[in-house]
């Protein structure tokens, strides 16, 4: 093999990230996300604090939401990084189901600590802590308005898509039906309620208005259960908001069709199995590569006298406009020859008495010899195709009958051979259990050539 001298040694972990990271960084649109990481880090910092001091669990729910948007921040960066590899060896479809992964883990540990906070929850229903509302309201409007700003500042792709494709939530639901309402008092609204509004905007204002009360409830009659009641309900929308997003990154990482294509996939299956010189579209699969891009395959079976690269070229170009990474598999139908069957042969039908029998020379030298049909038999190959009255290696004689001589000019000597040397030569006689297979695949065929009838020449 080759000898590499100077072979570059093997990265880290640690160092293939860092190189990853310098990547993205070098990109400028990454730079605002970078910034708003920082201010994310040190607006959670604070926010725990409070958290603290307060020993409110209803601020520490709506802190979680701070969290994931750190999180969301981090899927906008794997974003940019998916959009500036290409295709590699290793990943031959690209790199997009990793921002697919980060949607999927981050909604899966959003759901984690909204589990984490019902635990909590519980363990306060038994034993309630005294609430201080120094705090509370300053680290309510400062954590809403941070998530409010960094949604609405940033485009984050991933999440956009995942957040329009999926099913709607619970929460959703319910706040369109009450949009439904008041738009139909004010129209105007329409546009910002209707058809339904951004789940992660949405589960932000509900958490501050759920603290809101809090705040005022524990200033009022000191009810300080009211915090522990609020942190299950934030707990509640997180999981509702964040499940139908799993779900959906859940199914893709799975590679499963998506619902909606599946009527315009069959479609165009139908179109294609109906192009000229398309016999059958089987073994065909399309799943969901990444957010908004479709991949199948497709096994294609056409004629054997159809033209391969415009069947391909027609196929691709009908199942493009849905399926971007396509790969066709193109293949001519199998000729399958017909075999010769054997036909049982009375015993009574051939008389020896009546036939001549031609001996056959070797063939030993068949180089030397021309050949009778024209695909010559090999020594080690088997005998060609529908070649019936070829003659081939080690024969045995053939019977001809005695009122018909045809001079072949292939050298053959004709005349009669008396009944003893034909079973000396190992014919055997039809009836007596010795049968003869010949190169056609019958067995014990009757030896009348040319005839029909005796003294009958056949037409």
């Amino acid at each position: 093999g080759t000898i590499h001298l100077f072979r570059k040694t093997q990265r880290s972990l640690v160092g293939k990230l860092t190189h990853e990271f310098r990547l993205v960084a070098a990109d400028r649109r990454s730079w605002k996300i970078l910034l708003f990481g920082a201010i994310n880090l040190i607006c959670i910092g604070f926010l725990l604090m409070w958290c603290s001091s307060t020993n409110s669990i209803a601020l520490t729910a709506y802190t979680y939401l701070t969290i994931f948007d750190l999180f969301s921040l981090v899927t906008c960066l794997i974003s940019y990084w998916v959009m500036m590899k290409k295709p590699s060896q290793v990943y031959s479809f690209g790199f997009e189901r990793f921002e697919v992964l980060a949607v999927f883990a981050s909604t899966v540990l959003a759901q984690l600590g909204a589990l984490f906070i019902l635990k909590e929850s519980a363990e306060r229903f038994l034993e309630q802590p005294e609430i201080h509302t120094g705090r509370l309201l300053v680290g309510t409007f400062v954590a809403l308005f941070f998530n409010l700003f960094t949604m609405l500042s940033i485009r984050n792709k991933p999440f956009a898509y995942v957040s329009e494709a999926a099913s709607t939530s619970w929460l959703q639901e319910h706040v369109a039906d009450l949009s439904r309402s008041i738009c139909g008092i004010i129209p105007g609204l329409s546009s910002i309620f209707l058809p339904r509004m951004n789940p992660f905007v949405l589960i932000d204002i509900a958490g501050a208005l759920a603290l809101c009360i809090t705040y005022m409830l524990i200033e009022i009659n000191n009810y300080f259960a009211v915090d522990t009641a609020s942190a299950i309900a934030i707990a509640l929308m997180t999981f509702g908001t964040m499940y139908p997003m799993s779900v959906y990154s859940g199914k893709v990482l799975l590679q499963t069709t998506p619902p909606h294509v599946i009527g315009q996939l069959d479609k165009l299956l139908r179109e294609v199995s109906t192009l000229d010189g398309v016999l059958e579209v089987r073994n065909e699969h399309f799943w969901t590569l990444g957010f908004g891009t479709l991949a199948g395959s497709v096994h294609v079976r056409i004629r054997r006298d159809a033209n391969e690269q415009m069947v391909l070229a027609h196929v691709t170009n009908r199942l493009y406009t849905l399926v971007s990474t396509l790969t066709v598999q193109i293949f001519k139908d199998d000729w399958i020859r017909p075999t010769l069957s054997s036909v049982p042969i009375a015993n009574n039908i051939l008389n020896l008495s009546d036939h001549h029998v031609i001996p056959m020379p070797s063939l030993k030298a068949a180089d030397n010899l021309n050949p009778v049909t024209s695909t010559p038999a090999k020594p080690s190959s088997p005998p060609p195709e529908f070649a019936f009255n070829t003659p081939g290696k080690n024969v045995s004689p053939v019977i001809l009958l005695n009122t018909q001589t045809r001079p072949y000019g292939l050298g053959f000597n004709h005349g009669s051979a008396p009944y003893s040397s034909v079973l000396n030569q190992g014919f055997g006689i039809p009836g007596m259990g010795a049968t003869q297979g010949f190169r056609t695949g019958f067995i014990n065929v009757p030896s009348r050539y040319g005839t029909n009838t005796r003294g009958q020449p056949r037409p």
